[in-house]
């Protein structure tokens, strides 16, 4: 199987984005049936985003462990973080996508012209670096689970590595600006 799978990176990382991307979409659009989904009481829904937030600052930190120790040579603190750093994000993925297939979207709240001139670029920008950074994401993930660690170094896993990391980073921080934006900052 992991012959496979080694051999099939690129195209199980496309089957893998495209069926993550349909997913959220689902959810977003409320198009997951309602059998589906659990009863969960309103204190449970309005914790989620809180949650979220910390989970994301939780994830920048494993983000920045894991490129850290990889740059001074720690591999096991390395895949460690990252492997922390996907828990997470899916942790996060999941809470996010229960609770907008719930209730829909967050509407913002505040002044029209912060909407207009923040919230919706800082929001499109999020949008746009997690949709990009996924399939990266996967593609690292997939060689990390597939080859040997001595292996990946001839890999385009640093390389990629580097470039998904730093996206998902930002994406991350900018998850926590609309965070702060639509529960925090509200006037």
């Amino acid at each position: 199987m992991r012959a496979t799978l080694r051999r099939h990176v690129p195209l199980v990382t496309a089957l893998l984005t495209i069926v993550s991307l349909f997913v959220v979409v689902a959810a977003v659009r409320q198009f997951v049936p309602e059998a589906l989904l659990p009863a969960l009481p309103e204190p449970v829904l309005s914790a989620i985003p809180h949650a979220n937030a910390l989970i994301s600052a939780l994830a920048i930190g494993t983000i920045t462990y894991g490129w850290r120790s990889i740059r001074d040579g720690r591999l096991t603190d390395h895949r460690r973080a990252m492997g922390a750093s996907v828990v997470l994000f899916l942790s996060f993925l999941g809470l996010y996508l229960l609770r907008v297939a719930i209730e829909g979207p967050t509407p913002f709240d505040g002044p029209q012209a912060l909407e207009l001139w923040v919230y919706y670029p800082v929001l499109g920008i999020h949008i746009l670096l997690a949709i990009v950074c996924l399939p990266l994401v996967y593609y690292v993930l997939l060689l990390a689970l597939t080859h040997a660690p001595s292996e990946l170094g001839e890999t385009l896993h640093p390389r990629v590595g580097r470039v998904a990391a730093s996206l998902w980073l930002v994406s991350f921080a900018l998850g926590i600006v609309v965070y702060l934006l639509l529960y925090v900052l509200q006037v």
